[in-house]
């Protein structure tokens, strides 16, 4: 029996994670042991993920959260490698690029563990982002990468690294075919916000580099409100900007701001805007799937071929560039190949 230890802590990593769960309810040979770092510990950021994707209650629940990045980071690591210990995986399977992830990537490599990273190789060549490091860290400490695109396989072989590097496609892909199955009948966010379709956009701020101060987020503030003189503009209030915006005594005057909605909610809005406005990377993509134009509020992304194929751009950039399908995310298995090519490698 193969073990995986499944490292999550945000918002992001529950969406993906939860893919890969249902991949390995079905796999024979192999159990996971859930992990929650404690990152996102709002119960709407966290707890109604876990209910509505169905994933498994992590086995251990870490409970750390708050602080700068280092402590933070610290905190996870110490908490990790008592998990690492105790549980014995035979791999250590990490998301993305937050804090969670390094700590979990540092930790198993540090205990010789083999380290697998899904979403591999996204590079936006800012270093001044934390989640940048993060995600260069992680791939150079991994075993196994698992690559969205073909620009993350490219990515890595300029880094010199080529062994053990896969394009498997999109777990965010295989999880948003199931939320726009099952949001159709089990989410009424928009009858109960009184929203029509195709009449209002979203938007999303939660990253550093927008919530840091005062000036950032008050430039993307107003950004929003220009948007929403053409129409209105929801903003579910990520904590983070939240608590920014009382901090520099800043107002959501002319938005529409609601409380964090669960994944299934998330999935009914996105299919009902007319546009998304994100700092977010998971929301770039997710407008994509949802086949909406996304205005991304970064001087850059490393969704590059969303802005390639049209569907994307920067807020201080072009305007869009003539629209095409992407073909790079998958057919919605990624979970599968992940959980297969773990088992080759074990």
């Amino acid at each position: 029996m193969i073990k995986v230890l499944t490292i999550v802590g945000a918002r992001p990593q529950f969406i993906k994670a939860a893919a890969v769960s249902r991949a390995f309810a079905e796999a024979e040979g192999m159990t996971e042991v859930m992990v929650h770092t404690g990152q996102h510990f709002d119960p709407g950021m966290s707890d109604v993920f876990f209910r509505e994707l169905g994933i498994p209650q992590p086995a251990h629940h870490l409970g750390v959260h708050g602080g700068g990045h280092g402590q933070m980071t610290g905190r996870m690591l110490e908490g990790l490698e008592a998990v690492m210990l105790a549980e014995r995986p035979d791999w250590v399977l990490v998301y993305g690029d937050t804090n969670s992830t390094i700590a979990g990537a540092l930790a198993a490599a540090k205990l010789l563990i083999p380290v697998a990273h899904v979403e591999a190789g996204l590079r936006s060549f800012n270093r001044a982002m934390p989640e940048e490091v993060n995600r260069v860290l992680t791939d150079h400490v991994s075993r196994l990468l698992f690559c969205p695109t073909t620009a993350a396989v490219a990515n890595l072989a300029r880094e010199g690294i080529t062994g053990g590097v896969h394009h498997v496609g999109d777990v965010m892909y295989d999880a948003t075919l199931d939320a726009v199955r099952r949001a159709g009948t089990e989410s009424r966010i928009l009858a109960d916000l009184g929203l029509e379709p195709g009449g209002f956009a979203l938007a999303t701020i939660h990253r550093a580099e927008n919530t840091d101060t005062a000036a950032h987020l008050a430039e993307v503030l107003e950004y929003l409100r220009g948007r929403a003189a053409e129409r209105p503009v929801v903003l579910p209030l990520h904590p983070r900007t939240r608590q920014a915006a009382e901090r520099f005594g800043l107002g959501f005057d002319g938005l529409r701001t609601i409380a964090p909605v669960g994944y299934l909610d998330m999935a009914a809005l996105l299919g009902g805007c007319a546009e998304v406005l994100t700092d977010s990377g998971g929301v770039q993509k997710e407008a994509y799937f949802h086949r909406k134009p996304c205005t991304t509020l970064r001087s850059e992304t490393e969704w590059v071929e969303t802005v390639d194929a049209g569907w994307n751009r920067l807020w201080k950039g072009p305007d869009y560039a003539p629209r095409r399908t992407i073909t790079e995310y998958g057919d919605g298995r990624a979970a599968q190949a992940i959980l297969g090519l773990i088992r080759d490698a074990a």
